[in-house]
């Protein structure tokens, strides 16, 4: 199980070396699990190390599920295949007579658990995130071939700032929402990339 990113009060922010990086003060970093963790990220930089932390919002269900690698959506946090069935379509949004926004609203419907967002859409099958390695969704996010055109800057505020990213963090009912909040991730990936935006190994 990947840990969770862990509220503000128990992160700290540091300057080592002149690179801001955050350590996680957590009771839970003396558990095995966790000390062989601390093993192999002993030798990460403090760029790659920030990225894994990230891993924990980028590779939950509500963000894989519209990052789908086939050219359906995913629902659930078991990443079933989307009911009913609909299909990506030329720009994301659905094919003809079953366009994402046929259902999906400006804002939640909880009663018939229906999520919603007026962006709702497919992420492109070029940062397809489903079944990727870390490094892979690393690589994919910095490159402006796959990731819309976008600077390391621009990416940050994407995931820091776009409101269909932070609707992750406010699914509605029945759904986990991602980690920590969407404030939090931003503060993560623009240290990320004041670090210097490595990806992991």
């Amino acid at each position: 199980m990947r840990a969770r990113i862990l509220p503000a009060a128990q992160v700290a922010v540091l300057a080592v070396a002149g690179v801001a990086i955050l350590t996680i003060n957590s009771a839970s970093s003396a558990n095995s699990a966790n000390s062989a963790n601390s093993a192999a990220g002993a030798a990460r930089s403090p760029a790659e190390s920030l990225f894994v932390e990230m891993g924990n919002v980028l590779q939950h269900p509500r963000c894989v599920n519209c990052h789908p690698a086939g050219d359906r959506p995913l629902q659930t946090d078991a990443g079933r295949l989307h009911e009913p069935m609909v299909v990506r379509g030329a720009d994301g949004h659905g094919a003809p007579g079953m366009r994402c926004e046929t259902c999906h609203h400006a804002q939640n419907f909880d009663p018939a658990h229906v999520p919603g967002n007026p962006q709702w859409h497919l992420a492109p099958i070029a940062m397809a995130w489903q079944g990727k390695t870390l490094t892979q969704i690393c690589e994919q996010i910095k490159d402006p071939a796959r990731n819309g055109g976008r600077s390391i800057a621009q990416i940050v505020r994407h995931l820091g700032e776009d409101s269909l990213v932070g609707w992750a963090w406010a699914p509605g009912a029945g759904r986990t929402p991602a980690p920590g909040t969407q404030k939090e991730f931003g503060a993560l990936a623009k240290a990320w990339a004041d670090a210097g935006a490595q990806c992991p190994p």
